[in-house]
């Protein structure tokens, strides 16, 4: 009888287990018919932060670019260790034989023992602290990467149209120019109007190597404030012939998001203050390729005929972008009047 109420017990629970579980059944209102609902999980918009502030995929980006650095770590960390090890009981030899102990090394010998201990340890050590150092260095320029490519612009044809900067990677490159009031009005001139004997087609040039002007607003503190604002506040100086900002609204694009940019160009600020530069008087360009990575950083206005004239070359996408062969050949075509 035992026997038979274990086999009975058993087969209910395997009954159990092996049915699906039940939808819930809700009524929207009554002499309705319910309806089936389903619960989905939301995942979350960012990855959690782990430890360092770095996430895990920042993480294993650093460890794909450098696959040894915790293997060297690790083998010079417990180097490390076991040469001031070492070091503690050759320095215990040096006593022993300072004080006349018996059956014990000679003096000068344990004195020779305790010096390459010493440098050992220093050595291990200092490779150690360096080959960690680079690591931190590299995760702060991957995580850099990470908010440059999530930071959001509008469109100045398109106000109410963002973009990060992400969505412009392989179609465009990006020019943001930091810099204070003055900066960005003169940035607006030198791209509206026609300070030249000739006419001004910087605009147009850009727009041809597929270049797009972000002119971002700081203060001395660091603080982004309305570029677009400044930009169409700017009025024609003497010599700025024909100005009409809608002339460079094609390869225009503004920073939409404070917090966001101020995090981003607190380091690049810090970065040209200490090397004795004012970003905020004189500016500060930063060009990023298509690939999604900082080509150059200048400081000034841009040099747009140097810049635009050696660009497909400088970032490499002639060369070593997929893709942009059939591009490059169907913009001849159209110059040659095929299409």
């Amino acid at each position: 009888m035992t026997r038979l109420l274990a086999l009975l017990c058993t087969a209910a629970g395997l009954t159990h287990a092996f049915t699906a579980p039940r939808s819930s059944l809700v009524a929207a209102r009554a002499g309705t018919q319910p309806t089936r609902t389903t619960q989905l999980a939301a995942a979350p918009d960012d990855e959690p932060e782990l430890f360092g502030g770095y996430t895990a995929k920042q993480r294993m980006r650093e460890e794909i670019e450098s696959p040894f650095r915790k293997v060297r770590l690790i083998f010079f960390g417990a180097s490390t260790g076991s040469a001031l090890l070492a070091l503690y009981f050759s320095i215990l030899n040096v006593a022993k034989a300072a004080t006349g102990f018996s059956n014990d090394i000679p003096l000068d010998e344990a004195v020779s023992s305790t010096a390459i201990n010493v440098v050992a340890v220093l050595a291990c050590a200092a490779i150690t602290w360096n080959d960690y150092q680079a690591g931190e260095k590299n995760l702060e320029r991957i995580a850099q990467g990470g908010r440059l490519a999530k930071l959001v612009v509008s469109p100045a044809t398109a106000p109410t149209k963002r973009r990060t900067l992400t969505e412009y990677r392989r179609g465009n490159r990006v020019a943001i120019c930091v810099g204070g009031e003055q900066y960005v009005q003169t940035l607006a001139r030198s791209l509206s109007a026609d300070q030249r004997a000739d006419e001004n087609t910087l605009a147009a040039q850009i727009d041809a190597v597929d270049l797009v002007v972000v002119p971002a607003l700081v203060d001395a503190s660091g603080a982004v404030n309305d570029a677009g604002a400044c930009w169409r506040s700017t009025t024609a100086d003497e010599g700025d012939r024909n100005f009409d900002l809608e002339r460079s609204a094609n390869v225009i694009a503004f920073p939409r998001g404070a917090q966001a940019w101020e995090t981003y160009l607190k380091q690049e600020l810090e970065t040209a203050r200490s090397q004795g530069f004012d970003p905020v008087e004189k500016g500060l360009v930063i060009v990023v390729k298509k690939n999604g990575r900082v080509l150059r950083r200048l400081t000034g206005q841009p040099p747009w005929s140097s810049l635009v004239g050696t660009m497909e070359v400088a970032d490499g996408s002639k060369f070593g972008m997929p893709g942009d062969d059939e591009r490059y050949m169907a913009k001849a075509l159209k110059g040659d009047g095929a299409l």
